[in-house]
């Protein structure tokens, strides 16, 4: 079983920074793709940024020159440094990984999020 955990949120300023951090845990053979989605109260969830093994990071238009996806294969660790940040992405920011685990069986698990909440 894949675990993945967030941590890194928390209560920022407007034009505040935020880096966020997902430990990603479990018998994996490979991780194909890791992303950030997040949820505001009452809306859908969206997608922030994905970044495919051995490929360029994507982002949402809304992230594009403030966020940046980021991973350290040694740590099995992703992060969403976020700058600039707005009241808007008030959100739950949840990570998603994708991959294979060490029995060559199809992973595609979830975190628990955590809260980012920008408020001056």
């Amino acid at each position: 079983q894949v675990q993945l955990v967030e941590s890194g949120g928390g209560l920022v300023q407007p034009g505040g920074s935020l880096r966020l951090s997902c430990a990603i845990s479990g018998e994996i053979f490979s991780i194909s793709f890791t992303s950030w989605y997040r949820q505001a109260p009452g809306k859908e969830r969206e997608l922030v940024a994905i970044l495919p093994r051995g490929g360029s990071e994507t982002y949402a238009d809304f992230a594009k020159d403030r966020f940046t996806i980021s991973r350290d294969n040694t740590k099995n660790t992703v992060y969403l440094q976020m700058t600039n940040l707005k009241p808007e992405d008030t959100a739950l920011y949840s990570c998603n990984a994708a991959g294979a685990t060490a029995s060559w069986k199809g992973f595609n698990s979830w975190g628990q999020g955590t809260q980012v909440t920008v408020s001056s």
